[in-house]
């Protein structure tokens, strides 16, 4: 599975009746592509298009439906696109190779794999901090929730977990009580967001929690961080190497 930092994209323009070796030019492309362990790739069929010739191509046009536009695209690190585009460039005997520069944002999978190693409970702790950041139920960011937008921020940061708090009572530096009644609702009910993290982390999640939260408090404390965690053997072992 790809990770993420530097990559490369690369796209393949084709016409949907080059054939090579009696097989479609595209059907040959991906073939190689498989073979060739690439992380993943798609054939995708425009709808319409037209090239060099300057001839349009649509399912519209009769005479023309064999030879409709499509286009091969696959992402993967530079050294292994590197090391595949002397053999693309030789197999793309008609048709146009697009290489651009990509980075890898998020790569996971759900597919875990399968092992019957019994799993082992692990215990890790160290130093850490608490952040809390305290805002209005009702504060807005870009025509939603505040608090929502924060919590979307410290996960593209990576941060370790945060937690959401929704109070039922409170007043802030205004002094304005803020509760939950039996026939009201406020609308503007105390919220609490919890992270925890290492120091490094939590000095990114406050840089960015500033520069989006108006009226709010942030306080951070030192804290000992202890997680439990099941793994394999091999990890545990690994780990303390």
């Amino acid at each position: 599975m790809l990770k993420k930092g530097p990559a490369k994209k690369v796209t393949v323009y084709l016409n949907e009746d080059t054939r090579v070796q009696h097989e479609p030019l595209y059907q040959a492309v991906m073939e190689f592509l498989f073979n060739k362990g690439v992380a993943g790739a798609t054939l995708i069929r425009p709808h319409s298009g037209f090239g060099p010739h300057h001839r349009l191509h649509s399912p519209d046009m009769e005479a023309t439906m064999t030879q409709l536009p499509v286009r091969v695209e696959f992402i993967d690190t530079p050294e292994r696109v590197e090391s595949l585009m002397p053999l693309l460039y030789d197999l793309v005997s008609d048709g146009l190779i697009e290489l651009q520069d990509a980075v890898i944002v998020k790569a996971v999978s759900q597919n875990e794999p399968a092992t019957e190693a019994p799993l082992v409970r692990h215990k890790e702790q160290q130093a850490a901090k608490l952040l809390r950041v305290f805002l209005g139920e009702a504060d807005q960011w870009e025509g939603g929730p505040l608090y929502d937008a924060i919590v979307k921020k410290l996960r593209m940061l990576e941060v370790a977990g945060a937690t959401v708090y929704r109070g039922i009572l409170g007043y802030g530096a205004k002094g304005r009580t803020h509760k939950e009644g039996f026939l009201h609702l406020s609308r503007d009910l105390p919220v609490m967001i919890s992270v925890v993290d290492s120091a490094e982390k939590i000095g990114e999640a406050i840089s960015a929690v500033e520069a989006m939260l108006g009226d709010g408090l942030i306080v951070v404390s030192d804290v000992d961080m202890i997680r439990l965690v099941h793994v394999l053997p091999s990890e545990v072992a690994d780990g303390a190497r």
